[in-house]
């Protein structure tokens, strides 16, 4: 049985966490779809298109994982392309209450679809695009928390809104 899941998320940008997590389900599901999605409530940094290209990049040597984007409900959005479950991860307990409000939800919402959770390894537990971007925009270090090429995109965007 051929199992697809989708890996939502705003990834502005991808960080090692991202990756570890697309990994890990890339060697448990048959299809990981990484889809890029529009949120309303956010301002990005990079574009629709930058994000996606960021990932496909990210992504080029898994196979089985594919990058695409969209904007609505997550659950029409996995229906639409006949995704069977939806990858949330988890960093920390912080995390749960928040992710298991949006499970719940999107449950109701199509009770076809699964929520499948996986912890992303404790290394990087304190990792969001939220940290990246700010520790990034005060020049911190973060060349070891994201890929390279993303290290260099953020340094340069960043650089042109200071």
């Amino acid at each position: 049985m051929a199992k697809k899941i989708v890996y939502p998320g705003s990834f502005d940008p991808i960080t090692n966490g991202h990756l570890d997590i697309v990994e890990r389900a890339a060697n448990i599901f048959d299809e990981v779809i990484v889809s890029v999605f529009h949120n309303p409530n956010k301002e990005p940094v990079f574009s629709m298109g930058e994000r996606v290209e960021m990932l496909e990049r990210a992504a080029k040597d898994l196979d089985n994982v594919k990058v695409d984007s969209f904007s609505g409900l997550t659950t029409k959005y996995v229906k639409s392309i006949g995704g069977e479950a939806i990858l949330r991860g988890l960093r920390a307990v912080s995390d749960f209450e928040g992710e298991f409000q949006m499970a719940s939800m999107n449950k109701h919402l199509d009770d076809s679809i699964e929520t499948i959770f996986l912890m992303t390894d404790t290394k990087y537990a304190f990792l969001s695009s939220s940290v990246i971007k700010e520790a990034a925009y005060f020049e911190g270090d973060i060349s070891e928390l994201v890929p390279d090429f993303v290290y260099h995109k953020l340094k340069a965007k960043l650089s042109t809104k200071k």
